[in-house]
């Protein structure tokens, strides 16, 4: 069946639609039309799936719900209006085509397991710099190896975080398309238009939105200038594991078990953070578990929030109860205002040294940790956005407000490991013109 669509796409899309690559990056910037362009990409798809099948499965999916069906759910009922046999369900954000295919609205939300489960022939991240790192490796990823589906990534930059790791990594893989439309080379705003925004808005916002900029800092972040300071400062590289030191971690227990961990050592004047983990839907046992099979071999203590201290109504012990006996050092964060956290965690920033590898979805985490924006007064709150950001951020906050308690201590030598140790090559040197000197003495 031949299908005609009220939608001419500019030169750019065009050529967007004619790539085939399965997997394809498109970083533009505001008003480029890219979710006009990947709602039609979408649909085209569905449209032309000739399989022995009849239930194609694709997704839009935005960083949240409500986000995905004020840039999306319009656009996708406006081209599906005049295409007979087309289901509409409402409730569910999604359309019926005739031939089986399916299009559905998604939101990654704060918990993206919510999307466990799910299979698919193709879909689209939109704004997927908003997104937990976690999204697609562990989430989507999985969704298109029984289908060999495809994916589109599309957006502005939030800084160096995973949507700028996945544009660099693509440079080098033949299944992968890449591609960066700057304001200032498209010419799709007029120039007196970005001329007024330019005043309009911060630098960083401006490079961020209209010309792609990665570097930029993100708009409202707490912490994305003092990680952007720890970058040019060479404090973001390798950190290696010191085994005369302990290895503290700092916990956020989350809702529904969801936790993130920071592994640190303290050194005289600065901290070195070594490893970070996050994960979601397991026990604390999973956890511990983890950090058994880590090459550390000398703790230190775990810091939790207050609430660790909380009886759960399953076990009848708390989360700090249930640690000591698994073995570890639980230690109670005191109870303090959010902003008393946020201010502390900015000043320890300055002395930290991350572990670049270990350390890149935490830091992650950091650079997109921010106010909540208030649409309607077109200003930040005060309290922080709660989204996938918020749990490593929690955590380092619990990590900067117990930092100040840590003294740092070199692990005890074992008496029998200096007994028996071999001595050095200077050592031995020493040693023999020591003898030499006593040998040489007059007798008395």
């Amino acid at each position: 069946m031949h299908v005609t669509i009220p939608y001419t796409p500019r030169p750019l899309q065009a050529d967007l639609h004619q790539n085939n690559k399965r997997f394809k990056i498109c970083v533009s910037h505001r008003r480029w039309g890219k979710s006009v362009y990947a709602v039609t990409e979408l649909l085209r798809r569905a449209l032309e799936l000739k399989t022995e099948r009849s239930d194609g499965r694709y997704a839009y999916i935005a960083p949240y719900y409500r986000q995905a069906k004020a840039v999306a759910w319009d656009y996708l009922l406006y081209y599906t209006r005049d295409i007979p046999g087309t289901k509409i369900n409402q409730s569910e954000l999604r359309v019926d085509l005739l031939n089986g295919s399916r299009i559905r609205l998604y939101g990654a939300g704060d918990d993206p397991d919510a999307l466990r489960g799910i299979y698919l022939d193709g879909v689209v991240l939109d704004e997927y710099a908003d997104m937990s790192p976690r999204m697609w490796g562990e989430i989507v990823r999985p969704a298109l190896v029984d289908r060999k589906g495809w994916a589109i990534f599309i957006g502005t930059p939030k800084g160096r975080n995973q949507f700028w790791r996945l544009y660099e990594d693509a440079k080098h893989d033949p299944d992968w398309h890449r591609v960066i439309y700057r304001a200032s080379d498209t010419k799709v705003v007029e120039q007196k238009e970005l001329e007024a925004a330019k005043k309009q808005m911060g630098e960083d916002e401006y490079m961020q939105e209209f010309e792609c900029s990665w570097a930029a800092a993100i708009k409202g972040s707490y912490y994305g200038n003092m990680v952007i300071d720890a970058e040019q400062d060479g404090r973001i590289t390798k950190v290696d594991y010191d085994e005369t030191l302990p290895v503290h971690v700092a916990w956020d227990l989350g809702i529904s078990d969801s936790c993130a961990l920071w592994f640190f050592q303290v050194t005289m004047g600065e901290i070195r953070i070594i490893n970070y983990y996050e994960s979601g839907g397991v026990g604390l046992d999973h956890y511990v578990k983890m950090m058994e099979e880590l090459p550390y071999t000398y703790w230190g203590d775990d810091y939790l929030p207050h609430d660790a201290k909380v009886r759960e109504l399953g076990t009848g012990r708390t989360r700090a109860e249930t640690l000591l006996n698994m073995g570890r050092k639980p230690r109670i964060v005191p109870s303090h205002k959010v902003d008393d956290g946020i201010n502390a965690a900015r000043l320890l920033l300055e002395h930290c040294h991350f572990d670049q590898e270990k350390c890149e979805n935490g830091l992650n985490a950091l650079r997109n940790y921010q106010r909540e924006w208030d649409d309607i007064k077109r200003v930040f709150k005060r309290n922080p956005l709660h989204n996938w950001a918020s749990h490593a951020s929690d955590s380092f906050r619990y990590l900067a407000m117990a930092y100040k308690n840590i003294k740092p201590k070199a692990k005890e030598k074992d008496p029998l490991e200096e007994l028996f140790k071999q001595p050095t090559l200077d050592e031995l040197i020493d040693l023999h013109l020591k003898s030499e000197k006593n040998r040489k003495q007059p007798r008395i």
